[in-house]
């Protein structure tokens, strides 16, 4: 009679040697547990790319109920810390110091050429550009601020601006553009990266240099069920770590998720099966847990963090790279996170993210099956 495939009470068995490996063992709960702890808050909180308090100097060439008017709007912004100085050589000695980012200059004519009906009024905003994205955000704040001036001004003198354009700005998705929104959503597929690659990488390297690998050899265990029972249990660790970081998301840093949790575990799935198989792979070739740990941080974790879009725009990258990104499995599971968190279950965009994650997750099992041999 011919014996199946794979056998359910060797699997079972191995599943629970590895489960009482993985409680031993105090480095994977370390790995799984505290290391996704350290990274979320990490990057909830030290990786910003927002800017909410720009210091910047007001240089006042003339001193008039219209320009004291406009330092108190600059003043009053949330956006601004404002020193203001009559002497505009010293705030320019400030902003070569790096003590300031930006510098406004109300020129001694501000208030004689004001010309409500074209707006035309002269004022010079200098900003420090060897930051650019800083620079970007004193023009921009600047330029609301002073916007909001001259409108309230034009109300106070009953005076009506003229505009062809009636502007009303809407932010879809993250309508307050907080940064955290989506970073944090990112920050979920690095963590699963970093977990999937390194928890299975120490594995069978760890048997080969224990010795314990020459008897699993042994035995009549199949090489199938061998990559499967070193697989689930770790798995279970990892979606349970997902989860984990999920509650953590919504309840601490208050990200809003507008999907299904279904969707949610459907996609990550697909994605920690696929990482724990390249840790595996590359514990099986290795046999030595700091040369694998070494390469799974290479492989896995790098990429996630440089070519995903969790922290770059990918668009923005030169053609080569924008191609290169596509073969990495991270890159995916950023945008389809991203997706259940801010705009939820999109069908069109979670099929083909999901499928391509299934995709890799297949190659990357088959290519740790076919490795794999019993053999010392």
């Amino acid at each position: 009679m011919k014996q199946p495939a794979i056998s359910l009470r060797r699997l079972r068995s191995l599943i629970w040697k590895e489960a009482l490996q993985i409680v031993n063992d105090p480095s994977s709960i370390l790995i799984a547990l505290v290391l996704p702890v350290v990274l979320l808050f990490l990057f909830g909180y030290a990786v910003s790319l927002d800017i909410t308090r720009l210091r910047i100097g007001v240089a006042l060439e003339e001193r008039t109920t219209e320009s004291e008017g406009l330092v108190a709007a600059l003043r009053d912004s949330k956006f601004f810390d404002v020193k203001e100085s009559f002497d505009r050589r010293g705030l320019e000695r400030d902003l070569v110091a790096g003590r300031i980012r930006g510098i406004v200059v109300i020129p001694i004519n501000f208030s004689r050429t004001m010309v409500w009906e074209t707006d035309q009024s002269p004022i010079q905003v200098i900003a420090d550009g060897s930051e650019p994205n800083t620079a970007n955000f004193v023009q921009n704040y600047v330029r609301a601020a002073i916007g909001a001036w001259s409108q309230r001004r034009s109300m106070e003198t009953a005076i009506d601006m003229p505009s062809a354009i009636n502007e009303e700005s809407r932010m879809w998705f993250n309508p307050s553009l907080e940064s955290k929104n989506y970073l944090v959503p990112g920050s979920i597929a690095i963590v699963l990266t970093l977990i999937g690659t390194l928890l299975t990488a120490l594995v069978v390297a760890r048997e080969w240099e224990r010795g314990t690998m020459e008897a699993l050899m042994a035995t009549p265990v199949r090489i199938q069920e061998l990559v499967l029972g070193k697989l689930i249990p770790y798995f279970g660790l990892g979606m349970g770590s997902m989860a984990f970081c999920t509650l953590v998301a919504v309840g601490i840093f208050k990200v809003p998720l507008r999907g299904s949790f279904l969707s949610l575990i459907l996609i990550t799935s697909a994605f920690l099966v696929g990482g724990l198989a390249i840790g595996l792979l590359v514990s099986t070739l290795s046999k030595s847990q700091f040369v694998a740990s070494q390469v799974a941080l290479v492989l896995g974790f790098l990429p996630a963090l440089q070519l995903s879009g969790f922290l770059f725009e990918i668009s923005s990258t030169p053609l080569p790279i924008q191609w290169l990104t596509y073969l990495f499995p991270a890159r995916y599971l950023v945008q389809a996170l991203q997706t259940i968190f801010l705009a939820g279950d999109i069908p069109v965009l979670l099929w083909i993210d999901g499928i391509v994650l299934a995709g890799f997750a297949a190659l990357f099992f088959f290519l740790t099956a076919r490795v794999t041999r019993k053999r010392l």
